[in-house]
């Protein structure tokens, strides 16, 4: 099954309520209802996933909200790697990684605060900081 299939499938299976695919209201659109049920369950891979299919089909200003969308989901996708395998060669180094797409991340919602699309993208963005700023504190004071 390749990734479009399984993303399809993903969203098939969300409890998400049936709405038209072409919807003009995004936030009906089952791909970005799905990134948010995606991003309540922790489940921050399949997030990303399921927000890139809307965002590659996006050529308007909304490319940029999703992909700093996006781009936290993929921060705390680092977040998780570390905490659940803090020895491993790869994943014990996904800190940096995290505060650099939380940076990203920021950047590109934050023209969008203080709401867009039924989302308090100030609040994200506040939260999105207060991770980067922990982690950098950590980082430099030794305690990664």
């Amino acid at each position: 099954m390749n990734k479009g299939e399984r993303i399809s499938r993903l969203v098939a299976e969300l409890p998400v309520e049936e709405v038209d695919p072409n919807q003009t209201d995004l936030t009906q659109h089952p791909f970005y209802r799905a990134f948010f049920q995606c991003w309540n369950e922790q489940r921050y891979y399949e997030a990303h996933d399921v927000l890139e299919q809307l965002w590659l089909r996006t050529n308007s200003a909304d490319a940029d909200f999703f992909k700093g969308l996006i781009q936290a989901a993929g921060a705390f996708v680092h977040l998780q790697k570390r905490f659940e395998h803090p020895l491993h060669a790869k994943h014990s180094k996904r800190l940096a990684p995290a505060v650099r797409l939380f940076q990203l991340a920021q950047k590109n919602l934050s023209r969008f605060a203080p709401r867009h699309h039924g989302l308090d993208v100030g609040a994200l963005c506040q939260l999105l900081r207060a991770y980067a700023n922990q982690i950098v504190l950590e980082l430099s004071s030794g305690k990664n």
